[in-house]
């Protein structure tokens, strides 16, 4: 396949180039901007750089997406803002990249290719706090930071696009995603984040109990399923939660973390209060709808995840995420 990445120097991007070249028959290009803000690197690509087709540049820049998205059969689009305090501190530059910066592609691709397979990466923040024990995709959207309602409304574009245009297009809502070449930062997820300050045997700091579930799947898994989502038909023109089935309190995934790097320690501190305003609560997310399209199940527990994650940051330097 001729497959296009969008944001592919960053953590997920980068994990689904190396999915993508484990098929010796993919051609790959990727895009990135390598903004310092967004915490991308060429880094990330070093290994496989030889066996891709490398572009910096912005999914912003119109030209640029007519000419990439042309002759690509799949379209993964992996870029975006993805700080949740980010996008409050500078609201106008996450709706420049999330909402226009999509907007932008989805164009590029009803003008110069209305064949590809587009594959939108979203969040699970979408939703907002949790109404009842589970949720699904039918649940309300009542996002409580910019990142997740521009996520949200970008997901109304796919949606869009692909009715009134005929665009293959498909949206997955991921949650707390982990693993190698990850970013080393609190505000690009929490997970990442105390990997990093475990495997630098640091504090890692845990707000208020730490008794909120979450969702968690190692990146190897998502990536394994993205791929395996383009050759569903059935899927195109939805949004799917595409979620493990296995949750986790924030405390325990943390504990999990120091006795699989067997460094680092634990604390527990104050909500911050920006912080406390846009935390969810509980989140028991049911994936059980695109398992029923796909009958994909994810291979890694949350320990295996770990376990994996930490041997290739022994292994590789640039796996260690970047700080």
């Amino acid at each position: 396949m001729n497959i296009l990445i969008l944001g592919g120097a960053g953590f997920l991007g980068s994990n689904l180039v190396r999915r993508c070249l484990s098929d010796d028959k993919n051609r790959v290009t990727v895009v990135d901007s390598l903004d310092p803000r967004l915490k991308s690197s060429i880094e990330n690509l070093q290994e496989v750089r030889v066996s891709i087709e490398f572009i910096e540049g912005d999914i912003r820049d119109s030209s640029l997406m007519e000419s990439v998205v042309e002759g690509k059969e799949v379209i993964f689009n992996c870029a975006g803002q993805t700080s949740h305090p980010i996008s409050l501190s500078d609201p106008l530059f996450d709706v420049e990249i999330n909402c226009a910066g999509n907007l932008r592609v989805l164009e590029a691709v009803r003008k110069c290719n209305k064949d590809a397979r587009i594959i939108y990466t979203s969040s699970s923040t979408v939703i907002g706090k949790a109404m009842g024990d589970t949720i699904t995709e039918t649940h309300s959207e009542y996002p409580l930071d910019i990142y997740s309602a521009n996520k949200c409304v970008a997901e109304k574009y796919y949606y869009i696009y692909h009715k009134v245009h005929g665009l293959k297009t498909l949206s997955l809502r991921f949650a707390n995603l982990y693993g190698p070449y990850g970013k080393g930062y609190p505000e690009f997820g929490f997970i990442n984040y105390f990997i990093w300050l475990a495997a630098n045997n640091q504090e890692i700091s845990i707000f208020g109990d730490g008794s909120q579930t979450r969702n968690v799947m190692y990146v190897e898994d998502v990536t394994d399923l993205l791929y395996n989502c383009v050759f569903h038909d059935s899927l195109y023109g939805d949004v799917y939660f595409a979620v493990h089935k296995e949750h986790y309190s924030v405390l325990d995934i943390a504990r999990e973390i120091v006795s699989v790097f067997g460094t680092g320690r634990l604390s527990k501190k104050r909500w911050p209060r920006v912080r406390k305003r846009i935390e969810i609560g509980d989140a028991i997310i049911s994936g059980a709808k695109l398992y029923y399209e796909t009958q994909w199940e994810p291979k890694f527990n949350l320990r295996e995840g770990l376990i994996k994650t930490k041997q290739i940051m022994e292994r590789s330097p640039e796996g260690i995420g970047i700080k």
